[in-house]
């Protein structure tokens, strides 16, 4: 079918002309500097968003996609508190999302709860956070239905990590004033 034969100035301009290609394409690598890299994670993740490699959650940079440390956040601090009666399974503060194991109050149950909260903001407001209660019914044969509820429970979750979150606001608030009214005072010399 091919009796054509394949010259080898043909195969060498080809291969010239593929070698060409890759090369132009590598560019030139430049080694970043040390000094100029960033040492810590906070100013590593600000110079990553000004060049664009950065993402953010919720529409425009710099808005509600900055998410404070899980230890200065109320509503994280808040939610752990009152979920702190069942094991939980997991707890991604990168993500925003806390994770309970299946749980029950009676170790003999057929019945287990899984409890599943979202933070859409870290702002202390009903709309920063979704509480959802999954229900998994087992029966002898270990047959289980999983299923999402929508009952009181959510809600009551959901007020109670809010009032929780209010609460140790106001707290780390008067701890704060009071550090720093410690500050101002002069000493008696």
């Amino acid at each position: 079918m091919f009796s054509k034969k394949i010259s080898p100035n043909f195969c060498k301009k080809i291969s010239i002309f593929f070698i060409f290609i890759i090369l132009q394409s590598c560019g030139s690598w430049d080694p970043p500097d040390v000094k100029d890299s960033p040492i810590n994670d906070a100013d590593m993740r600000k110079r990553n968003i000004e060049e664009g490699r950065g993402i953010t959650l919720g529409g425009k940079k710099g808005g509600s996609g900055n998410f404070d440390f899980a230890t200065s956040n109320e509503m994280w601090r808040a939610t752990l508190e009152i979920l702190d009666f069942v094991p939980l399974s997991t707890a991604d503060y990168g993500g925003g999302i806390i994770i309970t194991d299946w749980y029950s109050d009676d170790l003999d149950s057929s019945e287990s709860i899984k409890i599943m909260v979202n933070f859409l903001s870290n702002e202390i407001r009903a709309d920063g956070i979704d509480v959802k209660v999954y229900k998994k019914i087992c029966n002898q044969n270990s047959n289980c239905n999983t299923q999402l509820i929508k009952s009181n429970i959510n809600n009551d979750i959901k007020l109670a990590v809010l009032k929780k979150a209010a609460q140790i606001k106001k707290q780390d608030g008067k701890k704060r004033a009071k550090d720093k009214n410690y500050d101002i005072v002069p000493s008696k010399e």
